[in-house]
């Protein structure tokens, strides 16, 4: 049997319930606590949650407020915001992650999603030279090499040194990023 030594997974295991009654995507960016919900930015009318799930570490999601399924649900307005924090989250993470390369994608309809979550969501997912190696290709195991806290305080940080920032001399790192467009 192989085994992989993950000790910090012992948190997830541990937690207490959390049910989610609802759509995640719609309840977790009410919370109070932005770090403990994973949202790590948010514009007028979208936010950006970190995958719980990653592919990799930043896997990261930008994730309108409405909960539609298909962008052209969308109205101009709300589409040209997710764009445009798109494009903010690749400058963050290009700042204070670095990767060589970033997968940006929808999974739009039943046949193409990974799960049954029907509330549209762009992934947007850090790539580095060599980051598919042996392990999942013969071994079927991926290995996240970065906690996912570690990952908020980078991306956080990158959003942080953005030109959108509302107000840069008032980022907490307890709370999402708010980052202001022209739209």
């Amino acid at each position: 049997m192989d085994r992989i030594y993950a000790p910090w997974r012992i948190e997830w295991v541990e937690r207490d319930a959390d049910p989610i009654d609802g759509c995640p995507f719609c309840v977790l960016p009410g919370r109070e606590d932005a770090r403990d919900a994973r949202v790590v930015a948010r514009s007028e009318r979208n936010y950006v949650l970190l995958n719980n799930a990653p592919y990799n570490p930043g896997h990261a999601m930008v994730i309108p407020d409405e909960h539609v399924e298909d962008p052209t649900d969308l109205d101009d307005a709300t589409l040209l915001d997710h764009a445009k924090l798109k494009a903010a989250t690749l400058s963050a993470l290009r700042r204070d992650v670095g990767p060589d390369g970033v997968n940006t994608g929808q999974n739009l309809g039943a046949s193409a999603a990974g799960g049954s979550i029907d509330h549209l969501h762009t992934h947007v997912v850090p790539r580095w030279n060599g980051d598919t190696n042996f392990m999942p290709v013969t071994g079927g195991t991926k290995v996240i090499v970065e906690a996912i806290d570690r990952t908020y305080e980078h991306l956080h940080a990158g959003f942080a040194a953005g030109d959108d920032v509302v107000d840069s001399g008032d980022v907490d790192a307890g709370d999402a990023v708010e980052l202001d467009f022209d739209v």
